[in-house]
């Protein structure tokens, strides 16, 4: 049996420490918390519990659809550069809105380390594109045909940008891929400030001021049962 310390809260008396025993396995000290090793120390610790009171905290929140929304599809997508510290990977978030309807979103980290922020941001892209594509074709499918093309938001200059040079050819399948639909009109790009990219949401952490403003523009609200 291994045993290790452990740091929690006590009532009155702040920070005070702890012994648990009898865990019964070897790395019974190491756990997973979203996808990183987490040894038992206090930074740590004192993240699990912010992440909790979090969950607590917002138990009868709920994303609120209105019957007068339009039914215009709209995409935005976004990318974390190296945000990773452990191994430097990249997060691509996305969402999806119908009139002011959120109906589909996803933070992801990217399966291989992106040499430059325009790699990352044509990942996040390619994989907006393929879920865009599938939207529009539900949407068809469940009568509400899109009869233009989707906007997709973004707030890399880069994106927008389609020549190629020495350092960009190893993205340029994902360039090609999202041009090709560009030209089949199924969406095309818009410059979006990092202020209101309600994908930035998804990718990385923010301030409380920030934070609840976009909660807000993603129509996240809070409401108690009945």
């Amino acid at each position: 049996m291994s045993s290790f310390r452990a740091f929690h809260f006590g009532r009155g008396s702040g920070l005070r420490e702890r012994h648990m025993a009898g865990l019964g396995t070897h790395r019974a000290g190491l756990r997973r918390v979203s996808g990183r090793d987490i040894c038992c120390a206090f930074v740590h610790y004192a993240a699990v519990l912010r992440i909790l009171r979090y969950i607590k905290g917002t138990l009868f929140h709920g994303l609120k659809f209105s019957s007068s929304s339009s039914l215009e599809l709209r995409a935005y997508s976004d990318a974390d550069w190296a945000g990773d510290q452990t191994d430097r990977r990249s997060t691509t978030g996305y969402c999806f809105s119908l009139g002011d309807s959120l109906i589909s979103w996803s933070s992801k980290k990217q399966n291989i380390v992106a040499r430059s922020s325009t790699e990352a941001e044509y990942r996040a892209l390619a994989d907006t594109t393929t879920q865009l594509l599938w939207l529009r074709w539900l949407l068809a499918d469940m009568d509400v045909p899109q009869h233009s093309s989707t906007p997709l938001y973004c707030d890399n200059q880069s994106s927008h940008n389609d020549v190629f040079h020495e350092r960009t050819k190893h993205i340029e399948i994902d360039c090609h891929f999202i041009r090709h639909h560009l030209v089949q009109s199924k969406l095309h790009l818009c410059s979006i400030s990092s202020a209101n990219q309600l994908a930035d949401i998804f990718t990385k952490p923010h301030s409380t001021m920030l934070f609840r403003d976009l909660l807000s523009k993603l129509q996240l609200t809070s409401s108690m049962p009945p």
